[in-house]
Order: C-alpha cells, then sequence, then structure tokens
C-alpha cells in the first residue's frame, strides 16, 4: 500500500449561530442533524477543541494535530513547521449569514499575544452567494478619531460611521486584524483566516439569544485593538483569467489565488516550502497525484495538499472555481 502523503480531505465542524441560516445545507450539502441556525461550517482547524479529522484515505480518523506531530515540515513546509511547530497556521471556514453579524474587531498578532498569549486574526472573504442588496461592512465611511468612535458606540450610532459595501458572487475583501466589520444578511462566503478565534464584539444589534440573554460585548478591548486607517479600497480587485492561477490577496499571513477552468490545467508546487488549501467555491474537479491517483472536490469542500506533493493536475468536471491558498 502506498502510504505516501496524499490530498487530504477533512470532516465540517458545523457551528450553530444566532444569525446562521440553511444556505450551507441546501447550497453546500453540509449535514447539520437537528441544529437551528447553522452559521458556520469549519472545513480546515487546528483550533483547541475543534481540530479537523482526515475522512479519506490510509491517515482516515487522524486529526490535524496527530499529522503534523507525525509528518511535521513534509505537511506544511519546512519553514512554517519552524515557526508554527505542531500549531496549523490557517482556519478555513464556510459562513452563511441569515441576519447580520455583530459589529466587530479581532486583534493584531502584538495585542493578542498581550492580551490572550494568542495569535491575532487577520482574513479574507470570498463572496460565494449574495441575495439582492445584500452587503457586508470594512471599515469606516470617513476619518474618525478614538473619541468620535468611543461617543458613537455609547450613543448607539457607530453604523453611521461604517462603510457599507453592496457585494456579489466572486467579490473578495481582505480584512486585516484592527479594521472593524460585519457580514451582512444574505450573504454566504468562504473565509481564510490565521488560527485565532478571538473576536471583540462592538455592537450586536440588541438581539438577545434563546435563554433570553444579550451577547458580550468587548468595547475596552476593541477600542484598542482598532486601526482607524482608511484604506485607498477596501475592495480586492483582481480579474480572473480562464485556466489560470491569478493572485488576489498576499499578505504576510497567507496569499490567495482564484483560479477558474474549463480544462485540465498542471500545478507545480516545486518552488513552494508551503502547504496549498483548495477551495471548491463553484462546480467540481479531480486532483490528480502521484502520476495517476485521483481525490474530487466539489462545491463547498476544501482539500489540504501536503508541502511534499511537488506537482497536480486539476481535471474540471465542465467547469470549476477554486481558491488556492499557500503561505509564502
Amino acid at each position: 500500500m502506498d502510504k505516501r502523503l496524499y490530498p487530504l480531505k477533512f470532516n465540517p465542524i458545523i457551528k450553530d449561530k444566532i444569525w446562521g441560516g440553511n444556505k450551507l445545507h441546501e447550497i453546500l450539502g453540509k449535514l447539520i442533524g437537528n441544529l437551528p441556525n447553522i452559521g458556520e461550517s469549519w472545513e480546515l482547524s487546528g483550533v483547541a477543541g475543534n481540530v479537523s479529522v482526515v475522512i479519506n484515505g490510509f491517515l482516515k480518523g487522524k486529526d490535524l494535530k496527530n499529522l503534523l506531530k507525525t509528518y511535521k515540515q513534509s505537511l506544511v513546509g519546512k519553514k512554517i513547521y519552524e515557526k508554527f511547530g505542531n500549531e496549523f497556521p490557517l482556519l478555513i471556514k464556510f459562513i452563511d449569514a441569515k441576519e447580520p453579524l455583530s459589529i466587530q474587531v479581532h486583534p493584531t498578532d502584538e495585542v493578542a499575544a498581550k492580551r490572550h498569549g494568542s495569535f491575532g486574526k487577520t482574513e479574507m472573504w470570498y463572496v460565494m452567494k449574495a441575495d439582492n442588496d445584500a452587503h457586508i461592512i470594512s471599515g469606516f465611511n470617513a476619518q474618525i478619531t478614538p473619541e468620535q468612535y468611543e461617543k458613537a458606540v455609547s450613543e448607539n450610532s457607530l453604523e453611521n460611521y461604517l462603510a457599507k459595501h453592496t457585494v456579489s458572487q466572486g467579490d473578495i475583501f481582505f480584512i486585516p486584524a484592527g479594521r472593524v466589520h460585519s457580514i451582512g444578511k444574505g450573504v454566504m462566503l468562504a473565509e481564510i483566516q490565521q488560527t485565532s478565534d478571538l473576536t471583540y464584539r462592538i455592537y450586536d444589534f440588541n438581539r438577545i439569544d434563546d435563554k433570553g440573554n444579550k451577547r458580550e460585548l468587548h468595547t475596552e478591548f476593541a477600542k484598542e485593538a482598532i486601526d482607524f486607517t482608511i484604506p485607498t479600497s477596501y475592495r480586492t480587485n483582481y480579474k480572473p483569467i480562464m485556466n489560470q492561477s491569478v493572485e488576489a490577496v498576499k499578505s504576510a499571513y497567507f496569499s490567495t489565488n482564484v483560479i477558474e477552468l474549463n480544462k485540465q490545467i498542471e500545478r507545480d508546487y516545486y518552488n513552494f516550502d508551503s502547504f496549498v488549501i483548495l477551495i471548491c467555491v463553484e462546480g467540481a474537479a479531480d486532483i490528480e497525484y502521484n502520476t495517476e491517483n485521483r481525490e474530487k472536490i466539489k462545491m463547498g469542500e476544501t482539500i489540504l495538499i501536503p508541502a511534499e506533493l511537488r506537482k497536480i493536475r486539476v481535471i474540471p468536471q465542465k467547469q470549476a472555481k477554486m481558491l488556492e491558498v499557500t503561505i509564502l
């Protein structure tokens, strides 16, 4: 039996959220049991208490922590293993917002290390589905001071200062740590982020949970974490080119390319010292590796390509679109 590493698929970890809906089940086919309000499907996670488990091949049943301890740099790459050890550095999710998420901010590495002994949380969103007039919030619509922000929070008027962006399928937003943001009602998206579950809620629309309680806000923590800088553009501009891997986001934490294809392409990772994550956001394809072995991927699925796999072929079933994620 061939015991070499291969493209790994993992069992999704389903999260019930007060703002969640049913698109992850109805569109992506996630098995949700009797859970209501399904907001998130964690596709690839090393977060303590939520570690992903392999569902294919001879490593079926092994979790991501176990794989890292066993395969080390063969799984993630030499530089990445030297930096992160047995901690997987990224968290991949699908999110369905039937109602808007809280207005929130994530801390930088520096703030997170000081307060929580953790990594910060820089992330990006790829919009998979959006209802008519659906929007997201990213940043402020004009320059404001920390004092103006604090006053707006106390008066429940913060929404007046937030930049709202109407979105449609294929839109990408990069959300660096420190940027105020929220996913609006009617948006389903793929999220790529640092491995961190740190969120500072600023405002939650005065919602109550099934026990009649409001969710905790983190006003003081958030105030220190916010970056009030106004960038040139909040939306990530990229132009897909059929059958090519096109760079969309490049950051210190991860890089993401978009691959749209209607014929077989070859991806050569020889010069990458990194694992590769493929997230299928449209269609379906076969991933061919080690000459003739294949693994299938369809919309709503994620595959981890180990660092030691230097070359793959992506063979679409008619047409497919993927996010190709690495740490470079």
